[in-house]
């Protein structure tokens, strides 16, 4: 082997050693060393000292066992002592009388709204009520006018403004007969009228002036007849306006026809509605 056999046998006895010592340590008591179980053990009594021992422990049949002495549950005779009931209390024997009511505590927060509740059934009819005190009388608005014109009328070279001569109704005067006009005192909805007789191979050619507008015309061919003309419209007025009837100026041969016994030409308006009324 050389010089390297003691090596392998002293590297093989030290896996030996290694393997084999765990399982010496764990030895049944009967295969190890009594020397080594001395001390270990409870000393042996003998039937002398265990009946001594007992005597300690176990009182005489005369006596009662002392308050202070312990007692093995193993051993015999242990005294059993009865349960000791709990007292009951009558708590309505101890409870005194009403007390003064306490000063009211400050008020708390508000707390947050809740959402809205169902909707209630719909509750009886109830009785009829007393008839209340008469109110004011209502104040009720009037205008109106109708006048007419019984003279003949031929245009020029400027813009006429038609005079009537002839008052069936002039209700307060807000027409004014010099001016031809007539004067808005009573603020509202109105309603105008305008009839006039045309003349046989003249055009006819007016207008219905709101202040310094026109509004409406009034108009008719050249013909080989006369006829009656008309013109009617609704017009909202505010306090001051102005309502008038004007010729159309002599670009063209214009005239409306009348004459002294018979009224042709008429104007007429009334109010419909006051401006304060709902």
């Amino acid at each position: 082997m050389g010089s390297r056999g003691p090596g392998r046998a002293l590297a093989c006895c030290l896996l030996l050693a290694f393997a084999c010592g765990p399982a010496l340590g764990h030895l049944t008591p009967d295969l190890r060393d009594p020397r080594e179980l001395e001390g270990t053990q409870e000393p042996l009594l003998d039937h002398t000292d265990r009946a001594e021992e007992e005597r300690k422990y176990s009182p005489r049949p005369d006596e009662e066992p002392p308050a202070t002495q312990c007692y093995r549950c193993c051993d015999p005779g242990t005294p059993v002592y009865p349960a000791v009931p709990v007292p009951q209390i009558n708590i309505t024997i101890l409870k005194g009388e009403k007390g003064d009511r306490g000063l009211r505590g400050l008020q708390g927060k508000y707390g947050k709204t809740g959402a809205a509740g169902v909707r209630g059934h719909v509750g009886p009819k109830g009785q009829k009520g007393s008839v209340g005190a008469p109110g004011d009388r209502c104040k009720t608005y009037y205008a109106a006018f109708s006048v007419g014109r019984k003279k003949p009328l031929h245009s020029n070279d400027y813009y006429q403004t038609v005079i009537f001569d002839t008052e069936f109704v002039n209700l307060y005067g807000h027409f004014n007969m010099f001016t031809g006009r007539f004067y808005c005192y009573v603020p509202g909805i109105y309603f105008f009228s305008l009839n006039v007789h045309t003349w046989n191979q003249k055009e006819t050619y007016l207008h219905v002036m709101k202040n310094e507008e026109e509004a409406v015309i009034l108009y008719a061919q050249v013909s080989d007849r006369s006829i009656m003309q008309s013109q009617s419209l609704m017009l909202e007025l505010r306090d001051q306006d102005e309502v008038w009837v004007r010729l159309f100026k002599g670009e063209r041969e214009n005239a409306i026809f009348s004459d002294e016994f018979d009224t042709y030409i008429t104007f007429s308006g009334y109010l419909v509605k006051h401006a304060a009324e709902p």
